[in-house]
């Protein structure tokens, strides 16, 4: 099949005259009743929708030309264009509508990226919010945010190359993030010369991989973004094409909060506004379902019930609010209620969890590590939350499960996440504003990831925690001392473990209880199974984190000598501990001086190549900010490191 690109007067002319009724009828409107005008216009519905695909698939050109062809573009920018399509001899049709609405033109220029670019347009019929994302691997994160909003996802794709790998990432991503409006628009169809067996073959090639990811429907349709093919009228140059045109699915498409409405009732709760004492109100968007006063509520996770009393907005007080309205609600009751609780109908609350299955879309350049703690935010809940090792890691090219221990840049995975405390939240597929989640990196605070949840773990509702008569005050009031952990970080050959045997010894001889975790020891048992990965690493951590949280609760003084590299880990374990407790004692030692020591062979083999991950080499390490105790190996001895770590913890417990 050959290529061919055919543009004529005719066709410039008939799209000119269809423009000019347009804006004939609008300003003639305007003319006799701007009142009539006004309170249509703000009337209308609005779609939010979103353009993906691969590089190059024509995202900003066919946004260039929905602006264009809705007179939406502004008057200097089409008078511009208009002005070089003249000199140019193209009466308008090969106008670069992509110098317009490009995403990533100024990004370029700049040497910056931005998540989303949004653009508004409207029609007769309906306002329109579409997100222009970047088609790029590396961008893929930026098309989740634009999809997490979006009603209906056109997914572009060049008809000159057919399905490409990102069009199925892109695809399986709509998919999971439950858009049901999804367009397949073959683009550049004028560059094969409109023909029908280009177009049949892309299709059928996407519907059966539609099939495998369980997308039930979608809408292709073939287009000519830059000659307007299909965009806003049929055309003639495919005359074998019945469908719809874009702008008929855009303008007929179901809007998500309308499809919400017939929920339960849900709002989640984003402040507390409380400006006197008189008034008391819980403000925050309601993501399903209908309230009105006198309407039985639960507020979870307290479980606390009431009644509403009034609904209060800026414009006065509301009989009913509904799914997608910004509200404060008043109680009938004074119960507990504050940021992060969602309030429900009393007869339908929302499960509350702290383990879950979820799948996971990872957005950053670090891989996912299991153990580590990110922070999730889920609704208006920020909550500190530990992943597993993935279940599988979904191929988007076959759809096959395949195993992996991490998840890398733009991985899609299903994993088990815990979180350090009940959350309320909805199955993803039922209610995407309970269910969706993103995770932030704890030390950078970058967007990570984003998730879906499927349903809560069954430990969630089985495993409790048990209350015993001799706590950890009565064990450390037995052992007549406070509890502490003192944990020991410094690269290998920085003389932790014999500093921290030393300090042991002392408090020994003092009559002090205390344990020594040292890293050499546990890895002949209890993690005898981990390497030295970053991932086996905050799974160490992890381990000796647990076990001496149980030994300090024992009474005892607990000194754990690990390089521990990174400061998520030691960050993690320090929250495990009350203020005052954890102890963290920098052994500073310089890599030359470690390494002129190595009395291990480990830095010679390290550089040989022989031993791979190696903390300082080829694996780093994070050294601690604002330690407890810093101690300058350069300017100290052992027993004087030691001697000054007993007196601190001491005179501090004194």
């Amino acid at each position: 099949m050959t290529s061919t690109s055919k543009t004529t007067g005719a066709d410039a002319a008939s799209i000119a005259s269809v423009d000019a009724a347009k804006a004939y009828a609008a300003e003639s409107l305007i003319a006799e009743d701007i009142d009539a005008y006004l309170e249509k216009h703000q009337h209308k519905s609005l779609l939010r929708f979103i353009t993906c695909g691969s590089v190059d698939d024509g995202k900003s050109t066919l946004i260039g030309r929905l602006l264009y062809d809705s007179k939406m573009i502004f008057e200097d920018q089409l008078s511009a264009l208009e002005k070089d399509s003249k000199s140019s001899g193209t009466q308008g049709q090969n106008i670069d509508f992509a110098l317009l609405v490009d995403g990533l033109a100024a990004e370029r220029e700049q040497g910056i990226t931005i998540d989303v670019a949004y653009r508004f347009f409207a029609t007769e019929k309906r306002k329109f919010i579409v997100a222009d994302t970047p088609g790029h691997e590396q961008y893929t994160r930026n098309m989740v945010t634009g999809a997490s909003n979006a009603d209906l996802a056109v997914i572009l794709v060049d008809a000159r190359q057919g399905i490409l790998t990102q069009t199925r990432r892109h695809s399986y991503l709509v998919h999971l993030l439950g858009i049901k409006n999804v367009v397949l628009a073959v683009n550049k169809m004028d560059l094969v010369g409109y023909g029908k067996d280009w177009f049949d073959e892309i299709v059928e090639n996407y519907k059966e991989f539609a099939q495998s990811i369980g997308m039930e429907n979608f809408t292709a349709i073939p287009i000519s973004g830059l000659a307007g093919d299909n965009i806003t009228s049929l055309s003639a140059g495919m005359s074998w094409y019945k469908g719809p045109t874009l702008m008929e699915m855009l303008e007929s498409a179901p809007i998500n909060d309308s499809r919400m409405l017939d929920r339960d009732f849900r709002l989640n709760v984003q402040w507390v506004n409380r400006p006197n004492l008189d008034f008391r109100g819980f403000s925050g968007n309601i993501t399903s379902g209908k309230v009105k006063p006198g309407d039985d509520i639960r507020v979870l996770p307290s479980g606390k019930t009431s009644t509403v009393k009034s609904i209060v907005t800026m414009d006065g007080d509301l009989e009913e609010a509904v799914a997608g309205q910004s509200v404060t609600l008043t109680f009938n009751d004074e119960i507990d209620c504050s940021r992060g609780a969602v309030i429900t109908n009393a007869s339908s609350p929302v499960e509350v969890a702290d383990h879950f299955e979820t799948t996971l879309v990872w957005m950053a350049e670090e891989e996912m590590l299991p153990g580590r703690p990110y922070i999730m935010k889920i609704g208006s809940n920020m909550v500190s939350a530990t992943i597993t090792e993935p279940k599988f890691e979904v191929n988007v090219n076959t759809m096959a499960h395949e195993p992996s221990r991490t998840l890398k840049l733009n991985a899609i995975g299903v994993c088990n996440i815990n979180t350090d405390r009940a959350v309320p939240f909805e199955a993803y597929n039922d209610n995407p504003d309970m269910g969706g989640f993103i995770l932030i990196d704890r030390i950078t605070n970058a967007t990570v990831g984003a998730g879906m949840i499927h349903f809560a773990l069954r430990r969630s509702q089985n495993v409790h925690w048990q209350a015993v008569d001799i706590d950890r005050e009565a064990h450390a009031a037995q052992k007549n001392q406070k509890p502490r952990l003192l944990w020991f970080t410094g690269l290998s050959g920085s003389g932790k473990s014999t500093i921290a045997n030393l300090v042991e010894k002392k408090l020994f001889a003092l009559g002090k209880h205390s344990f020594l975790l040292d890293g050499d020891n546990v890895r002949h048992g209890l993690n005898k199974d981990l390497g030295f990965t970053d991932v086996d690493r905050v799974e160490n951590i992890r381990r000796i984190s647990e076990v001496a949280k149980l030994m300090t609760d024992a009474g005892l003084i607990v000194l754990t000598a690990f390089i521990s590299p990174f400061r998520a880990e030691r960050r993690m374990a320090r929250e495990l501990f009350p203020d005052g407790e954890f102890i963290e004692v920098f052994i500073d030692t310089p890599l030359d001086v470690a390494e002129s020591r190595d009395v291990k062979g480990l830095y010679k083999k390290a550089r040989d190549g022989k031993l791979k991950n190696f903390t300082g080499i080829d694996s780093p390490y994070e050294a601690p900010q604002e330690p407890e105790i810093h101690i300058d190996t350069t300017e100290m001895d052992a027993e004087a490191a030691a001697e000054r770590i007993v007196s601190a913890i001491l005179n501090e417990s004194d």
